[in-house]
């Protein structure tokens, strides 16, 4: 199973596609390792910088619709060579949402009222994040401030998470 949690970055839009998450022009490269240093290159936020903003995440908290846009699977791709295994949103595109489970990865939803709450405690402070995948609970500490919210992981998304991905546990039940 891979590690979930870490420093936080909030990316306060809905809508961030996967031409933000990794642009069209590197779906050539012929290796996971070679999108690391793309991952969101093209996301256009008042001041944010790709580069600095990413050196140390291991999670995402955004909007709704979170990896909308084409199907590729080179978004949650760079997601995971970065270290980033869960990204946690109001609401997913379908395909990403599955690609992210496939590749062992959370994508978690949360209801907008907890997301405002995130964004208004948690928001422009370093946040640490961690995860308890048994219980299905998020907790985000900055400082002395704590929030712990609960989210829904179905049996099957489970198993994929703790086999690692789609791969691993087709590898080891068939």
């Amino acid at each position: 199973m891979k590690p979930f949690g870490g420093v936080v970055l909030f990316l306060d839009r809905s809508d961030i596609n996967t031409d933000e998450i990794i642009p069209a022009k590197y779906l050539t490269e012929n290796s996971k390792e070679a999108l690391k240093p793309y991952l969101l290159e093209d996301l256009k936020l008042p001041g944010f910088d790709p580069v600095r903003d990413t050196a140390e995440i291991g999670a995402i908290v955004s909007r709704a619709n979170f990896g909308c846009g084409s199907s590729r699977e080179h978004a949650p791709w760079a997601l995971e060579v970065k270290g980033i295994h869960i990204v946690i949103a109001e609401s997913f595109a379908r395909i990403f949402r599955q690609n992210m489970y496939n590749c062992g990865m959370i994508a978690a939803e949360l209801p907008p009222a907890s997301l405002d709450v995130l964004f208004r405690e948690f928001g422009g402070t370093k946040t640490i994040l961690s995860v308890n995948t048994a219980a299905s609970t998020l907790h985000f500490q900055a400082g002395d401030k704590a929030r712990s919210f609960p989210f829904v992981l179905k049996d099957f998304e489970r198993a994929l998470v703790e086999a690692g991905g789609w791969v691993e546990y087709a590898a080891a039940r068939y």
